[in-house]
């Protein structure tokens, strides 16, 4: 199984709220990601559970437009290092003891506009601005863990 690295955690407790910046978290089938609003969200498909983005899109992102914002600005809960996330609805990651699966795209929103010109076109190519995940398998979760993929 090829593999990366968990190299952030971040969650928010309301709309539009800060992101928290955190080293470990419990994920769970109710909440996503503890604590996060996204994932708690009554009422709702549970496509967006637990976000995840790779540190070298947002990167490439950032180099496009010309700036070097913090990773949690682009709202995502899980920045991955090493690993290139599925872009198929159905795969699987295992993330410490939790399992996720890929539901859709993140598509960048306008907040992204509001970090900088440009950002939200410079996030949607290839799925550059992440993947939406459901939880399946109830897990903790910390900085460092490893992440794979397993379907």
């Amino acid at each position: 199984m090829t593999t990366g690295v968990l190299a952030g955690i971040a969650r928010h407790v309301r709309s539009k709220a800060p992101m928290e910046v955190i080293e470990r978290a419990t994920i769970t089938l109710a909440g996503g990601v503890e604590g996060d609003f996204r994932g708690a969200m009554k009422g709702q498909p549970h496509k967006r559970q637990v976000t995840l983005i790779e540190a070298g899109d947002w990167a490439t992102a950032q180099a496009l437009v010309g700036h070097n914002q913090p990773w949690q600005e682009r709202r995502a809960n899980l920045l991955v290092e090493g690993l290139d996330l599925p872009q198929r609805p159905g795969a699987r990651l295992r993330v410490g003891t939790a399992l996720l699966e890929v539901t859709i795209e993140t598509a960048p929103c306008d907040r992204m506009e509001a970090l900088a010109d440009g950002l939200r076109a410079a996030l949607t190519p290839d799925w550059r601005g992440g993947v939406c995940t459901k939880v399946i398998e109830e897990g903790a979760i910390a900085v460092g863990d490893a992440i794979g993929i397993e379907a």
